[in-house]
């Protein structure tokens, strides 16, 4: 997956927008006015940060190469996921979702339903 790729996934999710709240080169993810995903465009190698679950970030790490814990994150909620190693797109895909999907489960009951129809 590259970087154009996992920028329009994230576009695709309901309620998506993007900004550059930190930097000009770091471009982030929100649902709801909440960060669900990073996607820096001045690395060497593509890499997305996302929000886990934490009785997953470790098992991701240990499974996947490309997945690491999140640069500038909490480690204990935050993975970097390297794009091009061995985590296929569908997979990627799956867990920018799941990121999207952590950060919703957080919102207020009637934000919520929204996503859930």
């Amino acid at each position: 997956m590259n970087i154009e790729e996992a920028r329009e996934y994230c576009l695709s999710l309901k309620n998506v927008t993007e900004c550059f709240p930190f930097d000009d080169v770091s471009l982030v993810f929100k649902v709801e006015n909440k960060m669900f995903a990073l996607l820096p465009l001045d690395v060497e190698e593509p890499t997305i940060s996302v929000k886990c679950n934490p009785d997953y970030t470790e098992e991701l790490r240990d499974r996947y190469k490309a997945v690491e814990p999140a640069y500038h994150f909490n480690k204990k909620y935050w993975n970097g996921i390297f794009l091009e190693r061995d985590m296929p797109d569908d997979e990627i895909r799956y867990w920018i979702q799941h990121s999207y999907r952590e950060v919703i489960a957080k919102l207020p009951k009637k934000i919520r339903e929204i996503y859930n129809e």
